[in-house]
């Protein structure tokens, strides 16, 4: 039977390589939740960069689709029909479903977890009640099989889900703390499908419900597709040889990694923002802080969000959206019927991460 983590011995994550990784991992998102903050709409950000960790953490799955692809399968979901794009969109909507879990009970919970794997399959199958798949390496051998009886999976999950929420049952740094729980969670593998998505959103989940983030905008996945190798072999090191200590050490050096990308990113953003915002309001008359946030939010967006947004009849939501086509801040494309509009400098941005 599969171990609890509350066996493992807390001290042996004292170790003064881990504490010193530790240190800087943490400066380093610590500053990220200060830029985060600059951003005066937090749903800029949740939007934009929950689209972009759905595009990576759903390559790891070898679904691939284009940033274009699934932009446009954002704005206009009845004209497109890309099944990739589809799917990664589904995981940014697992996404904001466990951020509304957790900002509504200040707990990530076994129930939680179920919602989330739910939003992102589109079905209610719940944790396994059959034999789960092995795992194999790139010869089709057999390298790890997880648990296989259903109330072996639910005692896990049940003991995983106190490991989580209760700070004083395993005394040790939060980040630790992350990179265990991602650990066991892959190696319960408790789904039929969409386990490894599951878990990639746990990890910033957990870390918003630390207080670490204000908003989920630290995503590890990009920095899994680039160490793709490393991060299975590490998985399976601690299984056969219980060498936890290199795989905490992969899991901070992914923190201080990925947050300080983030943090590049988010400066990049803000800078277009306030570009955008100078040069919209002394050129345009119908400059607005609505069609700002609107603009940020969306990527690629369409007439109707202008309407909802800034309260305008669609005319006059298609005059504002041309002129900054006109004016350079937009480019306008078509699709079918329907027309969207690319805010360029963001494309850019997210793109170039």
């Amino acid at each position: 039977m599969m171990k609890s983590l509350f066996q493992l011995d807390v001290g042996r994550f004292d170790a003064p390589e881990i504490l010193k990784k530790l240190a800087t991992s943490s400066r380093r998102l610590a500053e990220l939740k200060g830029v985060a903050s600059s951003i005066p709409h937090q749903g800029i950000l949740i939007n934009t960069l929950g689209l972009q960790e759905a595009k990576d953490s759903s390559a790891i799955e070898n679904i691939i689709t284009t940033h274009d692809e699934l932009f446009k399968d954002d704005v206009l979901p009845d004209a497109f029909t890309n099944p990739a794009a589809k799917e990664v969109n589904r995981y940014r909507q697992a996404l904001r479903v466990g951020f509304e879990c957790v900002q509504q009970t200040g707990l990530l919970t076994s129930n939680h977890i179920i919602d989330i794997q739910a939003a992102l399959e589109h079905n209610n199958a719940g944790y396994r009640k059959l034999p789960g798949t092995a795992l194999k390496d790139s010869v089709g051998l057999t390298v790890y099989t997880p648990p296989q009886d259903h109330s072996e999976i639910l005692a896990l999950m049940r003991d995983l889900e106190r490991f989580i929420n209760d700070a004083d049952s395993f005394a040790v740094d939060p980040l630790i703390k992350m990179a265990l729980m991602h650990h066991q969670f892959e190696s319960i593998h408790p789904f039929y499908d969409g386990n490894g998505r599951t878990g990639r959103i746990m990890n910033v989940l957990y870390l918003v419900r630390e207080g670490l983030l204000n908003i989920p905008v630290l995503y590890l996945s990009h920095h899994i597709v680039n160490t793709k190798a490393e991060y299975y072999r590490l998985l399976q090191a601690v299984r056969e040889e219980d060498r936890w200590e290199e795989w905490v050490m992969y899991m901070l050096a992914a923190v201080e990694n990925t947050a300080g990308q983030t943090i590049l990113t988010i400066k990049s953003i803000n800078g277009a923002l306030l570009d955008f915002k100078q040069r919209i309001r002394n050129e345009y008359k119908f400059y607005s802080q609505d069609l700002i946030n609107n603009l940020f939010r969306h990527p690629y967006t369409r007439i109707e969000y202008i309407e909802r947004d800034l309260q305008v009849s669609r005319i006059t939501a298609a005059k504002y959206l041309d002129a900054l086509v006109d004016g350079g801040f937009l480019k306008k494309q078509k699709i079918g019927r329907g027309n969207y509009y690319v805010n360029v400098a963001l494309l850019a941005i997210v793109a170039a991460k």
